[in-house]
């Protein structure tokens, strides 16, 4: 049985320190640096090593994973080491927009170095634990030789060559979950103008939530196959629907730019000429018109 891989860890907020636990417990000869030296002190205490610099870090092994804000921290911290990228792995777990991400392995790549790029879909809490996963994606020799390190962390979702198909990923995930949580603090607004708790609303909250997955489903080969035909819902109901929502909003005095969103966009299908249409017609209004800018390699790719 090999030996746990050794790696540098650069980056110890809340998702790094989680990061550096599990890979200390799991046997991994750990080198770490922060920006602020202390949070690196109960790793190092663990048997971590901590490098008195960004260039010490990325010198003492070939796999370097960072936990940051966004590629314009990756920027900030390793441009004076930019020499020391020379044979790295670099393996950037921070969030940010897929051109951002592939702009970032260009730039890796000028100075040596090979990018990996991850998604992490999980928080800190779920570093190291069953059913927790990332996409990661990046020349996939460089993953692949990796590959048992990384599952260290969270099990790994390898979505192709294209670095910027990780982060797509990511942020498709993010698009939902931000706008999903949103409309649960408009319900619990709603809810407490009513006298009502979010514990009170909580089963209902959850059971709209649970039966989301069945909707996506049915919808979605639909969608793929330009269907929508209002055999099943017509987008006029919606717009009446939403219209209700954002009226019960404004008689309990709650904020209403949420639902006023919302309605304008069934406002502009409606105008479109959909109003028979499936609701699910209003894709195509969000959709990049037809030759628009920022077509990417991910159409080619997405299923490498």
């Amino acid at each position: 049985m090999s030996r746990p891989a050794p790696l540098t860890l650069v980056g110890l907020g809340p998702m790094g320190r989680a990061m550096g636990q599990v890979l200390l417990d799991r046997g991994h000869p750990l080198t770490v640096w922060n920006r602020t030296a202390s949070r690196a002190d109960d790793l190092v205490a663990q048997g971590a090593v901590r490098a008195p610099d960004v260039a010490a870090a990325l010198a003492a092994n070939e796999l370097v994973v960072l936990s940051l804000t966004d590629y314009d921290a990756m920027y900030a911290l390793l441009e004076p080491a930019a020499g020391a990228l020379a044979g790295r792995v670099v393996v950037n777990l921070s969030s940010d927009t897929p051109e951002k991400t592939r702009a970032g392995a260009r730039w890796i790549a000028e100075r040596g170095g090979t990018l990996i790029a991850g998604g992490v879909t999980v928080p800190p809490s779920g570093i190291g634990e069953p059913g927790s996963s990332t996409f990661y994606s990046g020349p996939r020799e460089e993953f692949e030789r990796h590959r048992a390190t990384l599952e260290a962390l969270t099990r790994t979702d390898y979505r192709g060559e294209d670095p910027g198909l990780a982060a797509l990923m990511y942020q498709i995930g993010m698009v939902m979950f931000w706008t999903s949580m949103l409309s649960y603090w408009q319900a619990v607004a709603l809810a407490d103008a009513n006298g009502l708790t979010a514990s009170d609303i909580l089963p209902h909250a959850a059971g709209t939530m649970t039966a989301m997955p069945g909707f996506l489903s049915f919808y979605a080969p639909r969608v793929d196959a330009g269907n929508h035909e209002g055999d099943v819902d017509r987008l006029a109901m919606g717009a009446a629907s939403v219209e209700h929502v954002r009226h019960t909003m404004a008689d309990a005095g709650v904020d209403t730019a949420l639902p006023d969103a919302v309605v304008a966009l069934f406002e502009r299908g409606m105008a479109a000429g959909h109003g028979a249409d499936s609701f699910s017609s209003v894709v195509e209004l969000l959709k990049r018109p037809a030759g628009g800018a920022g077509a990417t390699a991910a159409t080619a790719t997405a299923g490498a």
